[in-house]
């Protein structure tokens, strides 16, 4: 008889990560593919902070055990009915919906509308730490910002980019640089600004002082593109200040605090918000532009212009590890990516 159950790391509690209960190696029912769902048999996931976010404590409980996970590298095991971008035995990537159970188990059902083929140049490991930064990135510089994403195409363009050297700098700094923007990176540690310049940054500076005396001191009076990817609020001000008139801002970070966009006005800046979760949320109209753009990615990836971000790889994936990469991206230092590979 096939088998009904699989593997899976799972929380019934929302604890710190330093307790043994906060993340747990769990048996679960394994799912069978409806509609246009893939059954992919998971190779490789990363971590991202909105892991750490939902898994972070608050005052509730699951009945069943809730499954994290929003970066996946596998091969399709099992196709739905509808399927007709794939079949059994591709090599995919993606980050799935957070509307869904995660990919922190050995087999997961995603939607094909958001899944790319894996790029042939890299091992699932490599690929796993991609997806869903590179669709943040993606969609926040071209379908938000509205920058061109065609090679070279924005000569004399500048964008600041806060975060640089964070999974989703990472993979923006490579993308701008691209598309032909001059890119200038936030950092505030030699290492985070090193990975930056690495990656193609063509300046630094310091996300703890006032952009625009930096910035002046680079020759620039200020920047067309702002992309925000960390602490809005803490950087309204100076994205205000630093905003070329008619400029354009997007942040993938949201505030409890209001932002006063007043501020803005005198400019005629534009703000937008980036949520990658948004189209599979959703299921927007156009949602199969994640299918599209993972594409298009693994083409640049294969020849060789964008590179994958992993920092650091454990294996197996259980829940000792993935506790592991929670504590690492809490401390708010970590550069790149975490990436675990292969269920024992």
């Amino acid at each position: 008889m096939p088998e009904t159950t699989m593997k899976a790391v799972g929380l019934t509690r929302y604890l710190p990560i330093d307790h043994p209960d906060s993340l747990l190696d769990v048996k679960i029912e394994k799912p069978v593919p409806t509609g246009r769902d893939l059954l992919v048999r998971v190779q490789a996931v990363s971590v991202n902070p909105v892991d750490v976010k939902v898994r972070g404590p608050k005052e509730r409980t699951e009945s069943k055990p809730r499954v994290l996970g929003w970066d996946v590298a596998g091969v399709v095991e099992q196709t739905g009915p509808d399927c007709t971008l794939f079949k059994p035995g591709d090599e995919v990537y993606y980050a799935g919906s957070i509307t869904r159970p995660g990919g922190n188990s050995e087999f997961h059902l995603v939607d094909e509308r958001i899944v790319g083929s894996k790029p042939t140049s890299l091992d699932f490991a490599q690929a796993a730490a991609l997806p869903l930064t590179s669709i943040t990135a993606w969609e926040g510089l071209f379908h938000r910002l509205g920058i061109s994403p065609d090679q070279g195409a924005n000569p004399g363009k500048t964008i600041l980019i806060i975060g640089a050297a964070g999974g989703v700098g990472s993979i923006a700094v490579q993308l701008a640089k691209y598309a032909g923007l001059t890119v200038i990176g936030t950092a505030s540690r030699p290492e985070s600004a090193a990975w930056a310049k690495g990656l193609g940054a063509d300046q630094i500076i310091n996300h703890y002082e006032d952009f625009v005396p930096q910035l002046k001191a680079l020759g620039l009076a200020n920047v067309d593109y702002i992309f925000c990817l960390n602490s809005t609020e803490k950087h309204w001000k100076n994205m205000a200040d630093a905003i070329a008139p008619q400029g354009k801002i997007c942040s993938i970070v949201e505030t409890d605090e209001r932002l006063n966009l007043t501020m803005l006005k005198d400019k005629s800046v534009t703000f937008v918000w980036e949520l990658m979760f948004t189209r599979p949320m959703f299921e927007t109209a156009d949602m199969i532009e994640q299918h599209k753009l993972l594409n298009e990615l693994a083409v640049l990836v294969d020849r060789g212009l964008i590179r994958t971000t992993v920092a650091e790889k454990l294996t197996p994936i259980n829940a000792d590890n993935l506790r592991k990469a929670h504590a690492m991206l809490e401390t708010g230092r970590s550069v790149g990516k975490v990436v675990l590979e292969q269920f024992e």
